[in-house]
């Protein structure tokens, strides 16, 4: 399980403060502490590069975040590439950058908008790249090459580092897989709290994979552009369910997977578990659950009815699921959670990115402490 800090709503603010945090994972003693009620959904991309790494157009993160305020984005990443091997290659984010993005994202954070200063670590290879948030640390070099320990060692700076937030980037862009997952400890879960379940194709086979393993991660959707057309050139958002739109506040969402990623840019997703909110560990062990689903379009128009929606368990077993051709679609069902580890939802829609009939979000699960 994970031992990060789980914010609350700020109803809660002075539960928190009385009664000590919460965390991602952890079993919640007070069911009241995960209520939908006391979140707001905040939509955004956690992926996007500049002229500062490999965007192939001349820019800077002043100009990615001020161009994501203008498309009306709640909060934006910037996660230039940076190497961890020797010193830092001209074309990836060098620490005098480093240090322009974290400016640029302290100036350009206000009470409508985050600007979250990332970087994307090439871990080398077939071992893959993690974005990494909530650090104004950079991670230590290591001696290029493929080395058995660099993929764990990594997982352990990362856990080291006090409010870090690591996100697995785009998984089946290299033929390993993130060595297929492996390398769990609760330890490592710690830093690990996302995965991009899409990324220019869909992952969610990797998704299963990961949750299979033991990790404790939310999906998000992101562009991973490397043009200068920030939220305004694209429609899936990543989705952090949040009491105020704070960096403090989002940050603690993404640490506590309470999240969903979604390929229409405003589609609204509620999914609780025994009442439980999305990215929760269930308080007590059941045999019986009962998930509750409220999704919205806001547009309302008939290419953006919801036509399906699954709940998937452990190894991507479909155990519910419910046809709809409307806007607005509620659904309460009880589920057997006698030998299942984790619910999630997926989500299709009559217009996904194709154009037509097609998945369209996924939730964070619920964990049922199995």
């Amino acid at each position: 399980m994970k031992t990060r800090a789980l914010y609350g709503a700020l109803a809660l603010a002075t539960a928190f403060v009385l009664a000590g945090p919460l965390f991602c994972g952890q079993l919640a003693t007070d069911a009241s502490a995960a209520r939908p009620a006391g979140y707001n959904l905040y939509f955004g991309d956690l992926h996007t590069h500049t002229g500062y790494s490999d965007a192939y157009e001349d820019s800077t993160p002043w100009d990615a975040y001020e161009a994501a305020i203008d498309a009306g984005a709640d909060f934006m990443a910037v996660t230039d590439h940076i190497a961890i091997w020797h010193d830092y290659e001209a074309w990836v984010a060098d620490p005098e950058e480093w240090q322009d993005i974290l400016a640029a994202a302290d100036h350009f954070t206000s009470r409508k908008f985050v600007a979250m200063a990332g970087y994307e670590a090439w871990l080398l290879g077939n071992l893959g790249e993690i974005n990494v948030y909530n650090t104004r640390e950079l991670p230590p070099h290591e001696p290029q090459g493929y080395r058995q320990d660099r993929l764990p060692n990594f997982y352990d700076w990362l856990a080291e580092q006090p409010g870090a937030i690591g996100q697995f980037n785009h998984p089946l862009y290299v033929s390993d897989n993130f060595e297929d997952f492996s390398h769990y400890t609760e330890t490592r879960d710690i830093g690990m709290n996302i995965l991009e379940v899409y990324n220019d194709e869909y992952t969610e086979d990797s998704y299963i994979m990961a949750l299979d393993a033991g990790w404790h991660v939310m999906p998000s959707a992101n562009s991973d552009t490397h043009y200068s057309d920030w939220i305004a050139g694209h429609e899936m958002r990543t989705v952090l369910l949040a009491g105020s739109l704070t960096a403090e506040n989002l940050y603690a969402a993404m640490s506590a997977c309470r999240g969903y990623a979604t390929l229409d840019k405003n589609l609204e997703i509620t999914y609780t578990l025994n009442g439980e909110v999305m990215g929760s560990t269930l308080p007590t062990r059941t045999s019986t659950a009962t998930a509750t689903v409220h999704i919205e379009d806001p547009d309302g128009t008939a290419t953006d009815a919801i036509t399906l929606i699954e709940i998937v368990s452990d190894g991507g077993l479909v155990v519910a699921s419910m046809s709809a051709d409307s806007t607005t679609v509620d659904w309460t069902v009880e589920l057997d959670s006698s030998n299942a580890s984790y619910f999630y939802l997926r989500v299709t829609t009559a217009s996904a990115l194709s154009g037509g009939e097609g998945v369209t979000a996924w939730t964070a699960p619920v964990w049922t402490g199995r």
